[in-house]
């Protein structure tokens, strides 16, 4: 999967994967308002469905939208894209930018330092 995701199609992709599954009306009801136009989430279901984002089942007289591309799977793929774009393809040159930029604390290099250490572990 590389396909990205707009920033509206990501906003809806965010309350799909909340909700697991939802018709479009139950889409804009999570949304903040000012909600948008009926026509225009279901335009963009329909849009994430050609991207294989999305696909739905019947039920009623309407459908029942769901996400085929897992959270996790997806935020993987983005940090990977912002890392090779933005740091050279290192994780390390991106933490080092995060530390030097946004006065990253020592309690929470313990807690990343806790993090790494645990999953050297688990292998």
């Amino acid at each position: 999967m590389n396909k990205q995701l707009t920033k509206v199609e990501e906003q809806l992709m965010q309350v799909l994967w909340e909700l697991n599954e939802a018709s479009v009306q139950e889409i804009i009801n999570k949304l903040p308002n000012p909600k948008p136009a009926y026509n225009t989430v279901s335009t963009i279901i329909r849009i994430l469905e050609t991207k294989n984002f999305v696909s739905h089942k019947p039920k009623g007289r309407g459908y029942i939208y769901f996400p085929l591309i897992q959270k996790n799977d997806y935020s993987n793929q983005s940090l990977h894209k912002i890392v090779d774009s933005y740091f050279g393809g290192s994780f390390k040159n991106m933490v080092s930018f995060f530390v030097d930029k946004n006065d990253v604390d020592f309690k929470e290099l313990d807690i990343i330092m806790k993090v790494i250490n645990d999953k050297k572990t688990e292998k």
